[in-house]
């Protein structure tokens, strides 16, 4: 018996490729499913190249209720267990949250509950970082709920910050880190529920400068 998850991408989708890589034959957990908000996604192709089934379901201009009606259905019909966020960059609709109570993932690029919040993803997250004189970032493994990046947290991971640092260079080994350690919770968290207990707080070392 395996989780079923289906992966949520709104752009080029390197973290739904180290999920896909990373996903063993006799693992916890198998995609199922990719779900993107926009038809021109990378994460599609990705998972297209795979023979992975894909569904698009627009956002823009539509209301919440809308959304979260398209996409449960979506859900139900591919017998989804778990959803993980991968560069989705939308408002998960609170429905699809009371649905999927502490079974909605997402990884994002600091140490929550610093840098999060609505305007805080990709290079605006490491900008942030480096003009606060922060000596450490890192990336956050974190349960989806009704607000930006503040679901409790399930894994962290702390990189340094190097002098001289680039937002850049910066973002080059936060996402080193991001993809193996989106895999690594996504083990943890799938293994207990299986085992129909709640998972652990992860603790893991800081990186290396």
């Amino acid at each position: 018996m395996k989780v079923r998850a289906a992966v949520f991408a709104s752009g080029g989708g390197s973290n739904f490729q180290a999920l896909l890589d990373h996903q063993e034959a006799e693992g916890a957990w198998e995609i199922v499913l990719l779900v993107s908000n926009r038809e021109s996604a990378g994460a599609l192709g990705r998972a297209r190249a795979v023979g992975m089934t894909t569904e698009v379901v627009k956002t823009d201009g539509r209301v919440a209720a809308d959304v979260a009606q398209d996409t449960l259905s979506i859900l139900a019909k591919y017998s989804v267990d778990l959803i993980l966020l991968a560069g989705y960059l939308r408002l998960v609709p609170e429905a699809v949250v009371a649905r999927y109570p502490q079974r909605i993932l997402n990884i994002h690029p600091a140490l929550l509950p610093a840098f999060g919040g609505a305007g805080m993803y990709g290079m605006n997250v490491h900008r942030a970082v480096i003009d606060s004189g922060k000596l450490e970032s890192g990336a956050t493994v974190h349960f989806v709920d009704e607000e930006y990046d503040r679901g409790s947290i399930l894994a962290q991971q702390r990189v340094p910050v190097n002098s001289g640092d680039t937002p850049e260079e910066l973002a080059r080994r936060v996402l080193e880190v991001e993809h193996r350690l989106y895999s690594e919770a996504v083990d943890h968290l799938c293994k207990a529920i299986l085992a129909e207990r709640k998972p652990t707080l992860m603790t893991l070392p800081q990186e290396k400068r």
